[in-house]
């Protein structure tokens, strides 16, 4: 059990946070393991934000328990924010960007990270070689020295980036990274909080951009009404869906010995044929191509193409969304 709770960088059992008679975050149990990229995704107003500024101590919580880089923090505790005070070693341990940073516009990029290494208590040899890299690191090289009022709002969101990568963190906490950039912008910072990921860190990031977050996440947490929904591999979460998934496969000369051999594989519930194409639907969301290709091959059939229409993140979103504001009164 304790090296379990080793592997954890977030752990919170019954977390609930209620603003008068909203209930902000109801119960919420979540888990982030180490070293992972761990997509936290909610319509607006699922309660994420909320518990980012529990998790980075910005609030007390009403009732459960915060566990945050093995510390464990009770909400029901009158010493809440006491204990992170107590802690300080390990809050140095956490990197936080908030959702749309908003910085001093008459500060130069590097004069900003100077001002928050200072308040790390970074030495100025470690100040200097820090920025440095970190500047280069979120593609910054050249503009350091710009007055950050001057800035893209994607160049706002890389150098606010790098103030929460600073301090070395063990554990990186991005609210909407990607929010209000243009394509080239959401490519860039996909890119970065991957280059985070490589440098050993575990990164936690809140997003209603779907698709991004199905581009770099390893785990996804998909919460609603304070609740978390599902909460497991991204793979195990893509593969919730209900519906079945669909194999287009397109075959030279297509026979019956090929459709009866193709039927007659367990996973498949209907082959429908177009012409020189089979649209087979399959109640699996496994890759079975190699299957499908072996049976035709052996039924005397030649394959000219192959696709599968999986279920992404998106439609398992929406269906857990869906199913969940029909089960509860609003």
């Amino acid at each position: 059990m304790e090296v379990q709770q080793m592997e954890l960088a977030i752990e919170t059992n019954g977390l609930t946070k209620r603003y008068g008679s909203l209930t902000a975050v109801n119960k919420l149990n979540l888990k982030v393991k180490r070293s992972t990229i761990h997509g936290f995704l909610g319509p607006n107003g699922a309660g994420k934000t909320t518990t980012i500024k529990i998790l980075v101590g910005l609030l007390r919580p009403d009732e459960g328990s915060v566990k945050v880089l093995g510390h464990e923090l009770h909400g029901e505790e009158a010493g809440f924010f006491h204990a992170f005070y107590e802690h300080a070693d390990s809050r140095l341990g956490i990197g936080y960007m908030p959702e749309l940073p908003k910085f001093p516009k008459h500060l130069k990029g590097a004069e900003l990270l100077d001002i928050y290494g200072r308040m790390y208590g970074m030495t100025e040899p470690q100040r200097k070689a820090q920025i440095q890299k970190l500047i280069e690191m979120v593609g910054l090289k050249g503009r350091e020295n710009d007055l950050i009022g001057k800035y893209s709002k994607g160049m706002q969101q890389r150098i606010g980036i790098a103030q929460a990568l600073l301090n070395n963190p063990d554990l990186v906490i991005l609210d909407e990274p990607s929010l209000g950039l243009d394509p080239v912008g959401m490519v860039e910072v996909r890119e970065l909080v991957k280059n985070i990921a490589r440098e050993g860190m575990t990164v936690f990031v809140s997003s209603h951009l779907l698709f991004e977050v199905e581009q770099i996440c390893t785990d996804v947490t998909i919460i609603n009404r304070g609740a978390a929904l599902v909460s497991d591999s991204l793979p195990n979460v893509s593969g919730l869906l209900s519906v079945p998934a669909l194999l287009h496969v397109e075959v030279a000369k297509i026979s019956k010995n090929v459709v009866n051999a193709v039927k007659s594989l367990p996973f498949v519930l209907s082959v429908v044929q177009t012409g020189s194409t089979l649209r087979l639907q399959i109640n699996t969301h496994e890759d079975v191509r190699v299957q499908v290709s072996q049976e035709i091959t052996r039924a005397g059939g030649i394959i000219v193409g192959m696709s599968q229409e999986k279920s992404n993140l998106e439609d398992v979103f929406i269906q857990l969304i869906s199913k969940d504001q029909e089960g509860k009164p609003q």
